[in-house]
């Protein structure tokens, strides 16, 4: 969904901003049925389980199974809260306008195998709704084999000016988006379900490049639409389908709905580089939300939502999996590997334990009470991690990091870090770097505390490390309640070293 990655404040969204003219042809086009090609999903109730794909392999999944008014499962889902990313820019880039919660009333899943993600009007106007993503991601196409994202959804159930506004939305974004929020389009990004205003259609989007123009056209995108096979996409659940194939040359991005294929996008048509700086990374995490407002319904009706805009309506998920076929390689398994970082890592996982290496499961550390206390610039009581022996080149760059944290219902807490580097081992710690703090909202769901924020201050310099240490320290700067830090493979650093 091109939701953030918007520089410019006017035409904030990728696939949103596009044209009537272009719309018009995109949806026109779209109506005429493509070949069956693969697994449907077709009209139902919730599944339960995850179907079969045979000839290809399970990489992970939900199926959103669990009580009523449970929240997802936070080993595999993290929720983004808000009307942005810290540092990243405003009403999440495209310009929609509701505040995303944590609350069951906009998240939850529903005791019968679905996700519920529901926007709500409050007395006063005010709209909340809900947004996920995974917290893996790690999601790429094995050299020479495909990738395969899945989902069964039934869009929200409403049409006509009672939809104005509504946006719901399936996609991955690139992992480089993670901690540094303005490095969209570069990194990619795959719509593989949009709607907006309750039509009968299904988008499939692709970003790249540069903003505005570029290969993929920005704002705008790569894009191509139809309606949905046998029944409208509002009354019925589809299952929506990406894949991203490097077993054929020049590699392809396919769309499909229900099995059939409505959208691809080859190599040859972005170029080489923009394919590269997409594809190259670490991989993709997968999102789903409800938006309302924003460039893409806006640009079909006018300002969304209206006064005759209903509330209440949700977006109903079945299923996610994703599945590799072929190639050399597969994603990795769900569990990351418990073993320490070679010398030469760049990334390092905070660990529950205390250390810095590679990822493990997911799990929390609490960070103490800054008890009303200005611990600004100071750490107290703080978490420490530690990774060590590590031998790097300095590459001339900065220190990155996207800590997971949480106050949960606590107002006016602050969470703070400082990195520091012993280039020996010996104990000196030579450069030394604190970052401003970050005030967590008082809302349940974890936030992203990024280099973003800026540096409070440094001392000393870089050099390279020769069996030397990195060090990590987390506390809270002020606030009268503790605060809760993801750990395993939720927050990571990435030091400036190759």
């Amino acid at each position: 969904m091109s939701r953030f990655r918007r520089v410019r404040p006017v035409r904030t969204h990728r696939a949103r901003a596009r044209r009537t003219p272009v719309l018009a042809s995109l949806l026109a086009s779209a109506l005429a049925a493509g070949a069956l090609l693969g697994l449907g999903g077709g009209a139902g109730s919730a599944s339960g389980a995850v179907p079969p794909a045979p000839g290809w392999s399970l990489q992970w999944s939900d199926d959103f199974d669990g009580p009523d008014r449970s929240l997802p499962n936070t080993a595999d889902w993290q929720i983004d809260t808000g009307h942005g990313y810290p540092g990243g820019p405003g009403n999440w880039g495209t310009g929609e306008i509701q505040d995303y919660t944590a609350n069951p009333d906009n998240l939850r899943l529903d005791g019968n195998g679905n996700l519920r993600i529901t926007p709500l009007r409050d007395g006063a106007g005010n709209w909340t709704s809900a947004r996920i993503e995974t917290r893996r991601a790690d999601f790429k196409a094995p050299a020479g084999g495909t990738l395969r994202i899945e989902g069964r959804i039934r869009m929200p159930d409403v049409t006509g000016d009672a939809a104005l506004g509504y946006w719901p939305a399936f996609w991955a974004l690139g992992a480089p988006y993670r901690g540094n929020h303005w490095n969209w389009p570069a990194i990619g990004e795959f719509d593989i379900m949009e709607n907006v205003n309750g039509l009968d259609s299904v988008w499939g989007v692709l970003h790249c490049g540069v903003n505005p123009g570029g290969p993929c056209g920005e704002t705008t995108g790569i894009g191509a639409s139809r309606a949905c096979p046998d029944s409208t996409c509002q009354s019925a659940f589809h299952t929506y389908r990406f894949e991203w194939d490097r077993s054929v040359s020049p590699n392809a991005l396919r769309w499909y709905v229900d099995g059939r294929l409505f959208h691809s996008v080859d190599e040859n048509r972005v170029g080489a580089a923009a394919w590269a700086d997409m594809t190259s990374h670490a991989g993709y995490f997968i999102l789903l939300n409800v938006a309302m407002g924003g460039a893409f319904p806006d640009a079909l009706a006018g300002r969304t939502p209206t006064a005759a805009t209903v509330p209440g309506r949700p977006m109903l998920v079945d299923y996610v999996a994703v599945w590799t076929r072929g190639g050399s390689t597969t994603t990795p398994p769900t569990t990351p590997p418990t073993t320490p970082p070679p010398s030469g890592s760049s990334r390092l996982y905070l660990r529950p334990g205390g250390g810095a290496g590679d990822a493990t499961s997911a799990s929390t550390v609490t960070l103490a009470s800054a008890g009303g206390v200005n611990h600004d610039g100071t750490p107290t009581n703080p978490r420490v991690f530690t990774s060590g022996p590590v031998t790097r080149s300095y590459n001339g760059g900065s220190t990155q990091f996207d800590l997971f944290v949480d106050a949960g219902t606590v107002v006016a807490n602050g969470q703070q870090v400082r990195v520091s580097y012993d280039r020996t081992g010996d104990g000196t710690w030579e450069r030394t770097e604190t970052y401003q703090y970050f005030a967590t909202d008082p809302v349940p769901g974890y936030e992203h505390y990024t280099q973003a924020r800026g540096l409070k201050s440094s001392t000393g310099t870089h050099g390279n490390l020769v069996n030397g240490r990195v060090r990590v320290e987390v506390w809270n700067a002020i606030g009268h309640g503790p605060s809760t830090l993801g750990t395993g493979d939720r927050s990571v650093l990435t030091i400036p070293f190759s």
